[in-house]
């Protein structure tokens, strides 16, 4: 899959609506795969250029994504892209693991044999050797069965609301990622990706939503272990 984080080359077709929703993806996903780190500071002036278009559309884009809780303004200084800590997100994973019942429950898509093979690319992606040691490769690839999932939700706020949470956290594993682990959080994405795969072509939707449930909520768990193990740490030091 194209890597939306990218510019592409100006698009003279696309309407003012889809011009603004390519912008705050590539931004956006810039954020959320740490192309631009906590602290960065994001130019309306430079951001116009690389894209070719006025600053009001850029405005737009910095104000949505900091409605996102993506970047904040601060005063003397400009937008800046916020930083976040697994403690701060607890109850944001929460309401993820019950909202993710709900996308096989509200109005779920049928899959398709084209839907079907997605999953079973991002598979066979998830087995080169570069996702071994590329923790930005990987979430971007996380980040793509992400997308192919939320396609398949009928149910329009609840595709919202789970797409808002998502990249509101996406960047936390990636910074973890050294310390989780990098082989092990591939092989649990892994067998998630596979058991969807296989709750969809039975055509098992509502399993799909468990499977779901249980990985974002092991997933918090091995964060919040480590999260509590660096606590401890320099507690025993000063003993």
């Amino acid at each position: 899959m194209p890597d939306e984080s990218q510019p592409r080359e100006p698009e003279g077709k696309l309407s003012a609506k889809e011009r603004f929703e390519r912008v705050y993806r590539i931004l956006r996903d810039r954020i959320c795969l740490l192309d631009y780190p906590p602290g960065t500071r994001l130019s309306e002036e430079e951001l116009a250029e690389e894209f070719q278009t006025s600053r009001t559309p850029i405005r737009r884009v910095l104000a949505r994504l900091e409605s996102e809780g993506l970047v904040e303004p601060r005063h003397g200084v400009g937008t800046i892209v916020t930083d976040v800590e697994i403690e701060d997100l607890a109850q944001v994973y929460r309401l993820r693991t019950e909202l993710a019942l709900l996308i096989g429950r509200l109005s779920p898509l049928p899959w398709t044999a084209e839907d079907l093979d997605r999953v079973r690319s991002l598979i066979a992606q998830c087995d080169l050797d570069h996702h071994a040691t590329d923790r930005r490769a990987y979430a971007r690839l996380n980040m793509d069965f992400f997308m192919a999932l939320s396609s398949m939700t009928g149910n329009q706020p609840l595709r919202e609301i789970n797409e808002r949470l998502y990249f509101q956290v996406v960047r936390v594993v990636l910074k973890l990622m050294p310390k989780l682990g990098l082989a092990e959080e591939i092989a649990a994405f892994r067998r998630e990706m596979e058991e969807v795969l296989a709750a969809a072509e039975i055509g098992d939707l509502e399993a799909i939503g468990h499977i779901r449930r249980a990985h974002i909520s092991m997933s918090f768990t091995r964060m919040m272990r480590y999260a509590e193990r660096a606590l401890a740490a320099p507690k025993a030091g000063q003993g």
